[in-house]
């Protein structure tokens, strides 16, 4: 990061930025950009001038040492890349911190100047058009840093601050935090009055949910699930499969991890430090049809917003052959022109996956659109689908108990509607029964499941029991009693039984 003010010329001009931001508006589509002020470039005007003068106001802005700290050999983002937190700088003639990289430099986020410059950074894109910022390392942006930090402290006051300036700025912009943390802490980024952070990935949903996919085994699922459910109502989660960056499993056990290794990324080239997967989605699969709608159709009906990553509604592959985190991020393939139809350059940053069954030849976008049963235009139908749904965003959830860990089957209820979702994790199909598990006036509606994919709708039977064979990797979408749910909607939000 280098200005947080301009685009790079190889990709055009603030004036193309702001045609683009317009463009997207007039198709009813918000754009969110990166956030990225935990550190900056070693390129970046502010580290010059802080390392050529002790004397620059800029050289707070930054976290210096005149002597290597103990604990330098400590806390690297990147391990078995990453030797060390802390770096000489001979110009400065002193250590510098950097969480990541020796030239990704830590900026002094505690201090106040640099806040205010944050705060500008934000207001200067949302003035050009955006609609808020995925906020890059949250809990290292307000981590305390220094020599003598054995333990940062985590600055909350500064998420509060940020949400303040958005609100007052631009009422609908949001921030989608980027903190891989345990659930205990969630509330204080969220803000137990929902007065920090919008949205916050669910990265303790997303582990679990691939032990799930690697195991067929939902139970540590459900536990994720239900020890991230609270959450303030202006607050949501964003559910999401893949990223651009590995797929960490630091938060499962070793045995659980060592599991969804052997099942998704059993070679070394695959794994990415020893706590990660750094492939794409479909080869994680093996290219499985089936595997992939199932992961799709979890993704859009767990609790929370659904965030996809481009080219995963392709199918596209990965490049294991390019250095860590570049295997998963090469460019998208539209068509089978040259380079996908992503550039006309002779020679773009990261090549385009050219051989093999995931080459750009034969997975495109253009190929994608013509065939109605592509991976694309299912993605579609299911999103389009997704959002006549709003049950699982705004409604509370249950979860159907079920004697069999492979099969997970979920309950919304909102505004006096309901939806039910079934998923069998294992390649064997099953055989299940169950009741929707409504009460007082709303159990006459479970006696009827209206399936919302085809129709294979559901009628209980006389003890009000459910009864499904749903095949290997199968999933259901149901809603409870029928289509006429519009004329049932309550007016206001009912809160839940207890």
């Amino acid at each position: 990061m280098s200005d947080y003010y301009g685009v790079d010329p190889r990709y055009g001009t603030i004036g193309d930025f702001v045609e683009f931001t317009h463009g997207a508006k007039q198709r009813g589509i918000r754009v969110l950009i990166d956030l990225v002020v935990n550190h900056t470039s070693n390129e970046h005007p502010w580290f010059k001038a802080a390392r050529k003068d002790p004397k620059s106001p800029y050289r707070d802005w930054y976290v210096w040492s005149k002597k290597k700290p103990p604990r330098a050999d400590r806390g690297m983002v990147f391990p078995g890349v990453q030797k060390s937190t802390w770096s000489y700088d001979r110009e400065a003639r002193a250590w510098y911190f950097h969480r990541f990289y020796d030239f990704q430099p830590d900026l002094n986020t505690s201090h106040p100047q640099v806040q205010a410059e944050i705060l500008k950074i934000m207001g200067f894109w949302i003035q050009l058009g955006v609609s808020g910022f995925r906020m890059d390392a949250v809990p290292f942006v307000i981590g305390t840093k220094g020599a003598n930090v054995r333990k940062p402290e985590e600055q909350y006051d500064m998420l509060r601050m940020f949400r303040e300036f958005l609100q007052w700025r631009q009422g609908d912009c949001i921030v989608l935090a980027e903190a891989n943390v345990l659930p205990e802490t969630d509330m204080e980024y969220f803000g137990a009055d929902g007065d920090r952070m919008h949205m916050m990935f669910n990265f303790h949903v997303n582990q679990h949910l691939f032990y799930a996919l690697a195991t067929a085994d939902t139970r540590p699922l459900m536990k994720a699930m239900k020890a991230t459910k609270p959450r303030p109502a202006t607050a949501q989660w964003g559910l999401f499969l893949r990223n651009h960056d590995e797929l960490d499993l630091g938060r499962l056990t070793e045995q659980q991890r060592q599991k969804v290794f052997a099942a998704f990324a059993p070679k070394p080239e695959m794994q990415l430090y020893d706590r990660g997967i750094g492939r794409r989605l479909a080869p994680m699969f093996d290219g499985d049809r089936r595997r992939l709608e199932l992961a799709y159709s979890l993704m859009f009906t767990l609790p929370g917003t659904p965030v996809l990553r481009y080219g995963d509604e392709l199918g596209m592959g990965d490049d294991l052959s390019l250095p860590e985190r570049n295997c998963a991020r090469t460019p998208m393939q539209w068509s089978n022109e040259p380079h996908g139809g992503f550039t006309k350059s002779d020679k773009p940053r990261l090549p385009v996956i050219s051989d093999g069954p995931y080459g750009f030849e034969h997975i495109n976008a253009a190929i994608q659109r013509r065939h109605p049963d592509s991976p694309l235009n299912w993605t579609e139908r299911i999103i389009r689908m997704r959002k006549e749904v709003p049950e699982i965003g705004w409604g509370d959830f249950a979860v159907i108990p079920m004697r069999d860990p492979a099969v997970l089957v979920m309950r919304y209820d909102w505004r006096n509607n309901s939806v039910l979702f079934v998923h069998n994790l294992d390649a064997r199909p099953r055989e299940i029964a169950f009741s929707v598990g409504l009460e007082g006036g709303q159990a006459e509606q479970g006696e009827l499941l209206v399936n919302l994919l085809s129709e294979d709708h559901s009628r209980a039977d006389k003890r009000g029991k459910h009864r499904l064979v749903i095949e290997g990797y199968g999933y259901r979408w149901f809603r409870v009693g029928g289509l006429d749910y519009l004329l049932r909607r309550a007016e206001i939000d009912q809160p839940p039984k207890e």
